[in-house]
């Protein structure tokens, strides 16, 4: 009996031992078993890819611009997957894996610069995604192979099953609150890292920047009489003052709660989507990849006004509720008549207070409707009128290429101020003056005479704008007479020929180099100086409209290697001069001066500075100091640079006056490169002392 239980005992184990090993053995081939990542090509784009969500491999060398990204965060699906995980910071050049997760379109994708990739704006897209680390979430199966649309398909149509799938597959949340902001991110909190799906809630919070408490003394600032009568605009009406007391506006708004540091998480301006919808397809054809077209019509607009243009808009208290609604009406019509086109003006918003904030870029709208439909919905951020600060803001933050600013438009800034700023704006101005903004002022309801006595810096608008002449300011004596100078302002910002700001040291000249060929040079010397040349002309600005170059060489003759008007980019330019071939000659530098004056200065535009540039390397066998005489009385203004033998009486003779300021010497061609900075100070210098008025 002992020997029978034993027996059944031991047969009972091995059965157990048996059963646990061959569990231990399946549990060990089950956590063997990984996921296979699919890889991609640093082309493909999300929109061909009809998988909703799904984890792909990236091989390295993505990082490039014909690799197109469009948006921040949330991307196009017209963008290319691979690059939009670098600009978004997931991965790196060296490539990695990613998981992308589609979602539904947007009416606007913002274009920025991140970890070298810089990405583009686009007005509205059928469909978005969102990148994010390549870890595969719980509860979630994906694709060992991904599914591209065909090139004759429009569209992905998923049926019954494929349908269900994604939606166990790929939540989406459904807001239930519309958001009650104008711009394209809404305002998110971070919470538990744990948290998955995006949880919309309603809270009342501030979306405008807070009010500080007014400052007593020379910068108390007028309150407005917030009954505003229509019936009274006396001083003794609406000179009422009162003391912020730091009250911010409370507006709801949807805030959506979101995993930390995930932007698989980030708030999304999304509809909410429902069984048997398709918003993961693409919705294009391959034909239609190659140009997209955003949904809403980009106007031209009047191209014989292409000005890139910000509106600094006073939300201070002291303006009040109704006179706010008046100046957004009135700017509402000057972007109707200005006529907003990628051709021609493009206008954004700054508005200020304490602080200033970008209500929307230059990018952001194409057309006057969409425009006066955003300007509707601006919402009053109060404060005080720091009207310095804004400028600087604009000065460091606005007019950037990732903004639309377009290079080769005039920067105009409009500030509105409702009676006077409560800092100083002479510093900020005069910087952002010299980055070449053009600034208007128009003011309305301006101090009388017995509020004088508060305004922190008299004379505040002609130490800000570009010229004291009037040109540049508008004084309004009150609000509802702003729309009699809708027209009259628009005039203004489109005469580009009396912006006078736009014109910088770099961008406003005819610079022409009169190059010594003669034989005491030699080849190698003359290639030198050729990258002199070269060295200087970089530095500038180079277009039509902005600076040109031109060049002459000589010896005992004279040759044209190239006019003003012959290359409009600076590429064109430096090809150009490299092309230059040695003559070899001897040294006639009078005549050369007065060829260059021919050729080259009298056929220079009337709003330009000429400037040339003379380079030698020996006294000259003619007379120099009649030509240069007759150079500079053309208002031809003259550097010379001289090498080795050259004459110090003669480089000071073609030198324009203080000669010391315009003439240099080096021992040795090889020296040269040090005086091309100091050159280009000189230069600018020059132009930044010119008279304002």
């Amino acid at each position: 009996l002992l020997t029978m239980k034993a027996t059944v005992i031991a047969t009972f184990f091995g059965v157990f031992l048996t059963c646990t090993y061959t569990a231990k053995e399946a549990t060990k081939k089950t956590k063997k078993a990984k996921l296979y990542v699919p890889q991609i090509d640093c082309d493909v784009k999300a929109g061909k890819i009809i998988n909703p969500e799904f984890i792909a491999k990236c091989p390295p060398g993505c990082q490039d611009v014909k690799y197109r990204v469009y948006g921040t965060d949330i991307y196009a699906s017209f963008s290319s997957v691979c690059n939009a995980a670098i600009h978004s910071g997931i991965i790196d050049n060296t490539g990695g894996k990613i998981l992308v997760q589609k979602v539904a379109g947007h009416s606007g994708y913002r274009g920025s610069f991140s970890n070298g990739v810089r990405s583009l704006s686009l007005p509205r897209w059928r469909e978005s995604f969102l990148v994010s680390e390549g870890k595969p979430r719980k509860g979630v199966t994906y694709p060992s192979t991904l599914e591209y649309s065909s090139s004759k398909m429009t569209c992905h149509i998923p049926t019954g099953d494929t349908v269900r799938k994604e939606h166990q597959t790929t939540p989406v949340p459904t807001p239930t609150t519309q958001m009650a902001t104008t711009t394209p991110t809404p305002t998110t909190t971070t919470t538990d890292p744990s948290t998955t799906v995006p949880q919309p809630t309603t809270t009342p919070a501030a979306t405008r920047t807070t009010a500080a408490p007014a400052k007593t003394g020379p910068g108390l600032h007028r309150v407005r009489d917030m009954a505003f009568r229509a019936t009274s605009t006396s001083t003794s009406n609406r000179n009422i003052l009162r003391h912020n007391t730091g009250a911010q506006r409370q507006e709801p708004v949807a805030t959506f709660q979101r995993a930390a540091s995930s932007p698989v998480h980030l708030a999304m301006e999304i509809d909410s989507w429902k069984p048997g919808l398709s918003l993961f397809d693409t919705g294009f054809s391959t034909k239609e990849e190659l140009n997209p077209k955003p949904l809403e019509s980009i106007s031209q607009g009047n191209q014989n006004c292409k000005v890139d243009l910000s509106f600094l808009m006073d939300g201070s208290w002291s303006i009040g509720k109704r006179r706010f609604q008046l100046q957004k009406r009135f700017l509402g019509n000057v972007a109707q008549a200005l006529g907003i086109g990628s051709a021609g003006p493009l206008m954004g918003i700054v508005q200020y207070g304490d602080d200033p904030s970008t209500e929307f870029n230059l990018k952001t709208y194409v057309n006057s409707k969409d425009l006066r439909n955003a300007i509707e919905k601006i919402q009053q951020k109060g404060g005080l009128s720091n009207v310095g600060k804004a400028l600087s803001f604009v000065n460091k933050n606005f007019f950037l290429d990732a903004n639309g600013n377009r290079g080769g438009a005039p920067n105009v800034v409009v500030v509105m101020v409702d009676g006077w700023p409560t800092d100083r704006v002479e510093e900020a101005s005069r910087l952002a003056r010299e980055s070449g903004i053009n600034i208007f002022f128009v003011t309305v309801e301006a101090a009388a005479q017995s509020e004088k006595q508060n305004v922190m810096e008299p004379n505040f608008v002609d130490k800000a704008v570009c010229r004291t002449n009037g040109f540049y300011s508008i004084n309004v004596p009150s609000w509802f007479s702003l729309d009699k100078v809708v027209q009259p302002l628009v005039k203004r910002v489109c005469d580009t020929d009396r912006l006078a700001c736009s014109k910088t040291c770099l961008n406003a000249a005819d610079i022409g180099f009169v190059i010594d060929g003669s034989s005491s040079v030699g080849t190698g010397n003359f290639r030198t100086v050729l990258q002199f040349v070269a060295n200087i002309s970089k530095e500038f600005e180079i277009s039509d409209t902005d600076t040109r170059i031109g060049a002459v060489q000589y010896t005992y003759e004279q040759r044209l290697e190239f006019s003003f008007d012959k290359y409009s980019t600076k590429q064109d330019v430096m090809n150009a001069i490299k092309r230059i071939s040695y003559w070899s000659g001897g040294t006639s530098t009078g005549a050369a001066i007065s060829y260059a004056s021919e050729q080259l200065f009298s056929k220079s535009k009337p709003n330009k500075r000429k400037i040339m540039i003379l380079i030698t390397d020996g006294r000259s066998y003619d007379d120099v100091s009649v030509p240069a005489m007759a150079a500079h009385q053309n208002g031809v203004i003259a550097y010379s640079i001289g090498v080795a033998w050259a004459a110090p009486d003669e480089l000071e003779a073609i030198a324009s006056d203080p000669a010391k300021e315009h003439s240099f010497f080096v021992d040795e061609f090889d020296n040269l490169y040090r005086y091309v900075n100091q050159l280009i100070q000189n230069i600018c210098t020059e132009f930044n002392s010119q008279p304002r008025n």
